[in-house]
């Protein structure tokens, strides 16, 4: 893998509502190194019934809170619009890319206009193909997030986005599982690797479990591109936060991330590296005697003993050696050569 892992710093609705929080998040994202931070952009009432009762790890991660209607929720974690050119200002400043997922189609109109670098679709909207219509009409790459989807739906989501003219070399499809956090069990990371053989596409991976294993194997197995939820303290009220990294865990996420591109990206020839060139001789063995020898004594294998430095007759040559006349009387522990032969 020559191309470089692209990390998403998954911000989302962490900011809580409050435009410092969010001001923090772009600096905890941007400080630990990853190259988008990104956060989510919708109308709580253009994605959800009032009806609409909160997921079960949203109900346990919000304990406490009366209203357990996802209007109730999302209402409070609405980014508002006046926002947004501070956050992009503060991602500049900052040296980070500015992304953000939008939820529903005005949302996507609002973010067309603030022209995001590409389109990430959440997985709650695989199955909507109006959504996925409106967003493939706006001609920009896009990453589409799969979980709770089967591979004949990523299939048909794909297949929409293409026929409204985005190539499939220009859609990375992300291997997740929405529950927050996702067991251990559950994660199922070779799916990725399904994903990229079934449909011929560019893949990576969106991360809920706890801690930083999964994301950082999953670059080894080649992912192309990482997302993951993280959070200023794990502690605070919301959906997400209990799921999300803290910024010390991001900065060692994208520190292991990195530190695999580095070792995977080999000619991936089994042969000697130029670091390890310099150890061949201290750390292989040649042979030398055993014993001290007379001059005209035949060499056999009990004669022989394979030891450090390696800069003398290779022990794999051993058979051609013995049998072999001394010439001269030579000491044990001597590191035998071809002039000692007659």
């Amino acid at each position: 893998m020559n191309q470089k892992v692209v990390i998403i710093a998954e911000a989302g609705v962490n900011h809580n509502g409050d435009f410092d929080r969010a001001i923090q998040l772009i600096d905890a994202a941007a400080e630990a190194g990853a190259d988008y931070v990104k956060f989510q952009t919708f109308k709580a009432e253009n994605i959800v019934n009032p009806n609409a009762i909160k997921a079960e790890y949203q109900i346990q991660n919000m304990a406490g809170e009366e209203d357990n209607t996802q209007l109730g929720m999302l209402k409070k974690l609405e980014m508002q619009d006046e926002w947004y050119p501070h956050l992009i200002s503060r991602c500049t400043e900052k040296e980070i890319k500015f992304l953000s997922t939008g939820f529903d189609i005005q949302s996507i109109d609002f973010l067309d206009g603030i022209e995001i670098p590409f389109y990430k679709i959440p997985s709650g909207e695989i199955t909507n193909k109006p959504y996925l219509q409106h967003v493939a009409r706006k001609g920009k790459e896009i990453i589409l997030s799969t979980g709770m989807a089967n591979l004949q739906e990523i299939k048909e989501a794909i297949e929409v986005i293409e026929a409204e003219g985005i190539a499939r070399e220009r859609i990375i499809v992300l291997h997740c599982n929405t529950e927050y956090p996702t067991p251990m069990k559950d994660v199922n990371l070779l799916a990725m690797n399904h994903i990229a053989n079934g449909l011929n596409i560019k893949v990576g991976y969106s991360d809920h479990t706890l801690g930083i294993e999964v994301p950082i194997a999953a670059v080894a197995l080649g992912a192309c591109v990482i997302e993951k939820h993280f959070t200023l303290d794990r502690t605070l009220p919301g959906p997400d936060h209990a799921a999300s990294l803290e910024p010390n865990e991001l900065t060692a996420m994208v520190k292991g991330i990195r530190n695999i591109e580095l070792a995977i990206s080999g000619s991936g020839v089994k042969e000697p590296s130029n670091s390890e060139k310099k150890n061949i001789d201290i750390a292989r063995k040649s042979l030398h005697l055993k014993k001290d020898l007379k001059k005209e004594h035949i060499l056999i294998t009990d004669d022989l003993i394979a030891l450090r430095p390696g800069d003398g007759i290779n022990p794999m040559l051993i058979d051609d050696i013995i049998g072999k006349k001394l010439i001269n009387d030579l000491s044990k522990g001597h590191k035998i050569n071809i002039n000692d032969f007659a």
